[in-house]
């Protein structure tokens, strides 16, 4: 069974920031993760905490 993606509170994309380039993320509700379009890495959300470490984010493709 497909577990639901979680909420991520609004305000905290107020001020958590790439850890590799400070800009903004923006929130892919469908996959779970934030996303850094400046540094093209994709982070996990795990039990609705973010997981901004960059060993463990996903690379996008540019």
């Amino acid at each position: 069974m497909a577990q639901m993606p979680l909420e991520i509170d609004e305000k905290l994309l107020e001020f958590i920031v790439c850890p590799v380039t400070k800009t903004t993320l923006s929130y892919d509700r469908d996959k779970g993760e934030l996303v850094s379009k400046a540094a093209h890495l994709a982070f996990p959300i795990q039990n609705g905490i973010p997981i901004m470490l960059v060993d463990e984010a996903r690379k996008l493709e540019k």
